[in-house]
């Protein structure tokens, strides 16, 4: 049995930030990851990080305390507020951490780090490494932590926690390397594995985001908050579904109808701001626009760089510039860019604390499968690698604190029994001979999300999906592997992949089928108006074995009172 006083499950950003945490105050760490850090979702991250250090000429003003008001007015209201204000104000200091650990950002012509315009943002704030900021960010803190000498398990998929009386003592992991599972035993745990996006098909995200890692505790026992809440980015490559950097548009990139027409202009929530109003409105508008007959065959809009001019393009979107001429066959200082909304972000996710503390003693949780909540209904772009910064140094933080206050006997028993169970569960699988198969099911979840819980939902079209995704759940049951090798074996690991990533899929139409309002992300046509006196409430869904139940928590309102949402 392998110990650690600390594992982390996940490598990105938010994970290695929080392993740093732990190490400086002298608690032995390991991460336990499906990839290698550096292949973590982070790496594509691309437009920026946002914080109020007014390096721009129109931010001198700037500061945490309007950064935290247009978080929450992006949010529409349902992020919780001392919370956004909490990373609002931590912020500025671990950029500035991260930038003297050697982060390449780009740089104003007096030295000091660029900072560009954003969706929702009253000041340009958002800090930028060209149009590859998470890769920046992500080579930098990886880098630090070999510095630090933290110990990392590549290339196991965690498929269980040991959970006894409430308590977290450790977790299960299928080495894939040799197909066998291994148990871990540790004072306490941190889960920053990043979304659920590939419970859709169009997604930006890589295929990793499966939704395991809200999975896992989901069903140990920690209620999932907010799940309804989906971010579509609203430009995506047309075919692909590769990311288009908000960046873009930053830099002043039009959207363009099949007439040529700045078509925002005609949508009063986007007539103001344009191009740089948040996510949520701008997907909405773009598939409206479609709707009407503005878009091209087969479903897209036009990103229009070729005014910004060939310099800037290269020196500023040079990886948006090379992902459209490898993937589309268009050079963007040519040529408008082909794009569509795509799912984008989990805004909902473990339900924890400022704290990064879950409802299992010794679990915490940090990054985007954490729900604290700072996004609310609707994430600001630049916000997303900002939480994963200050949430992942809180999470460390946290869990050090509670390692050296608890003389917590060490759980080997309870791993050991955890380890039993899963090893029936694959056993089980391995020797099946079931007639489902695993990539089938795979592609009718993805087209249940992608068509029943999209960017417009109904009453009737939720129902449809998750009744689809109840059946598949069943179906699950009798699923078989054509494949009984045990290394490397991918049929296996996505066969349990599947499992949980049902179960999360599941709280995402419940929640989108009984918030009965539209707000941020989640707009239903059906009720089609923000109703704060019955929905100005985070969704709380907790897992049991017939079927998940559905409560909800007040949001804390305590600095800005929620007005209408207006740009």
């Amino acid at each position: 049995m392998i110990y650690h006083q600390a594992i982390i499950v996940g490598g990105g950003l938010a994970g290695l930030r929080a392993a740093i945490e732990l190490t400086r105050r002298g608690i032995d760490t390991a991460i336990v990851s499906k990839v290698h850090p550096l292949r973590s979702h982070t790496v594509a991250a691309q437009g920026g990080i946002n914080v109020s250090i007014g390096n721009n000429p129109l931010a001198v003003s700037d500061n945490p305390e309007t950064h935290a008001f247009d978080t929450i007015k992006g949010s529409d209201y349902l992020a919780d507020q001392g919370a956004v204000l909490k990373m609002c104000r931590m912020g500025p200091g671990l950029v500035y951490e991260m930038e003297h650990w050697g982060c390449p950002f780009s740089r104003n012509e007096d030295g000091r780090i660029s900072q560009r315009p954003f969706g929702g943002a009253d000041f340009p704030r958002t800090c930028y490494a060209a149009d590859r900021t998470g890769h920046a960010l992500l080579n930098t803190i990886f880098e630090r932590s070999v510095y630090h000498g933290i110990t990392v398990y590549s290339e196991y998929l965690v498929t269980s926690l040991a959970v006894d009386n409430g308590t977290c003592y450790g977790l299960i992991a299928l080495d894939m390397k040799t197909g066998g599972l291994e148990p871990f035993s540790s004072d306490a745990v941190i889960f920053a594995t990043g979304g659920a996006g590939r419970l859709y098909g169009k997604s930006t995200n890589a295929l990793i985001n499966t939704g395991m890692g809200l999975a896992v505790p989901y069903q140990a026992g920690v209620p999932l908050k907010d799940m309804e809440f989906i971010q579509f980015h609203p430009t995506t490559l047309f075919g692909t579904n590769i990311l288009v950097s908000e960046g873009a548009r930053g830099e002043g990139a039009y959207l363009l109808n099949r007439r040529g027409e700045r078509f925002l202009a005609g949508y009063e929530d986007s007539k103001e701001k344009m191009e740089l109003s948040p996510r949520d409105i701008v997907a909405r508008n773009m598939v409206r626009e479609m709707e009407k007959g503005g878009g091209f065959e087969g479903g897209y809009i036009h990103l229009d760089l070729r005014h910004l001019g060939k310099e800037r393009i290269e020196e500023r979107l040079p990886g948006i510039r090379e992902l459209s001429m490898k993937f589309a066959g268009i050079d963007p200082e040519m040529e408008p860019i082909p794009v569509q909304p795509g799912q984008h972000y989990t805004m909902g996710g473990i339900d924890t604390d400022a704290e990064g503390k879950t409802a299992i003693k010794g679990l915490f949780a940090a990054g985007e499968c954490a729900c604290v909540s700072v996004h609310g209904a609707n994430r600001l772009g630049g916000n997303s690698l900002l939480e994963a910064l200050v949430f992942g140094a809180i999470a460390g933080e946290g869990a050090a604190s509670y390692i050296k206050g608890n003389e917590k006997t060490r759980g080997e028993g309870m791993v050991l029994d955890a380890l039993k169970r899963e090893e029936e569960e694959i056993k089980s699988l391995m020797v099946s001979a079931g007639k489902e198969r695993v990539p089938e099911l795979w592609e009718e979840l993805n087209r249940v999300m992608d068509y029943n819980v999209g960017i417009f939902r109904e009453e009737r079209s939720l129902k449809e999906g998750l009744d689809k995704v109840r059946e598949l759940k069943e179906r699950s049951k009798d699923l078989a592997l054509s494949y009984k090798g045990k290394h490397f074996n991918y049929e296996l690991y996505w066969g349990l992949e599947l499992k949980g990533s049902l179960d999360v899929a599941e709280t995402v139409i419940i929640g989108a089928l009984e918030r009965r309002e539209s707000r941020g992300s989640h707009f239903r046509r059906d009720y089609p108006l923000r109703n704060d006196r019955s929905f100005l409430r985070h969704s709380i869904v907790k897992y049991t074995e017939e079927e998940p139940s559905l409560i909800y928590r007040d949001v804390d309102v305590s600095l800005f009172e929620p007005k209408e949402r207006r740009y």
